[in-house]
């Protein structure tokens, strides 16, 4: 349903519950982004402003998508995105709660594998509905929405890396660790994995000798945190995907699902 359409039965005395509630979690958050970017324009801190940008549009893309095709987005998975965009940009790198609440990148990662997964689901159900001269089995269809949703997982950390090595941002987290193994330190170029352990402190210096930093422990740049996003991708993925098959199954026991699937318009 367009935003206008939201807003006129708004006015209205018998609207839909749901309806409104989608409503104002729009209106609620699309206002918290502009405040947001107008500090951020305030503070002169444009990279900040380009994210709230970047974030109004993805909490409009649903309701683009919705007018310009015949896929219809449930209000329940309408609003979980709206609120996982303003968690992710907002929250987590302009309020920096990415430090603040350690475990932050790891609840959203999940979220984002079951909502990928999701609407993977719902976009390749939606094929094998239609399709004349295919069927898929439910075993099929969700094993592809979860092939869906890791490889969206994928792509994120490439952007991740990307942002890093361009414009020197630091989105795939650095991370202290004590031992590693490396086939650098072999002294006889053999290939063979020498272990460091216990590693107590690591000195940082530029090329003139001056120390730039120093701190306990070996800094990993990116992989451990690489590695875990897409860990925890994976547990919400496999979360979905196991409610999914069984939806496929059992409709009537796990109609819950069809909350957060995009589905084809009724005409």
């Amino acid at each position: 349903m367009r935003f206008i359409d939201r807003v006129r039965f708004f006015t209205q005395e018998k609207i839909n519950k749901k309806e409104k509630l989608a409503l104002v979690v729009y209106l609620f958050i699309g206002l918290l982004i502009v405040f947001s970017l107008i500090r951020q324009a305030v503070n002169r801190n444009y990279f900040n402003v380009l994210l709230c940008t970047f974030s109004l549009v993805l909490i409009t893309l649903p309701l683009f998508i919705e007018s310009k095709t015949r896929i219809e987005f449930p209000q329940t998975l309408e609003i979980i995105t709206i609120c996982f965009v303003f968690a992710a940009e907002i929250l987590g790198e302009i309020s920096n709660f990415y430090y603040y609440i350690p475990i932050w990148d790891s609840i959203l990662h999940v979220t984002t594998g079951c909502l990928a997964a999701a609407i993977g689901f719902g976009a390749i159900d939606l094929i094998n509905t239609h399709a004349k001269r295919i069927s898929m089995t439910p075993f099929f269809v969700v094993a592809v929405a979860f092939c869906f949703s890791m490889t969206i997982a994928v792509f994120w950390e490439f952007f991740e890396f990307g942002a890093d090595v361009v414009l020197r941002t630091d989105m795939q987290k650095d991370t202290y660790i004590n031992q590693f193994s490396t086939v650098n330190l072999d002294d006889t170029c053999s290939n063979i994995s020498v272990p460091v352990n216990n590693v107590g402190k690591t000195q940082i210096k530029d090329n003139n000798g001056n120390e730039i930093a120093s701190f306990d422990g070996y800094l990993d740049i990116g992989l451990v945190d690489t590695m875990k996003d897409l860990f925890v991708n994976m547990i919400g993925a496999v979360v979905f995907s196991v409610y999914a098959y069984l939806y496929s199954r059992r409709k009537d026991k796990y109609k819950f699902i069809e909350n957060i699937i995009i589905k084809e318009k009724e005409l």
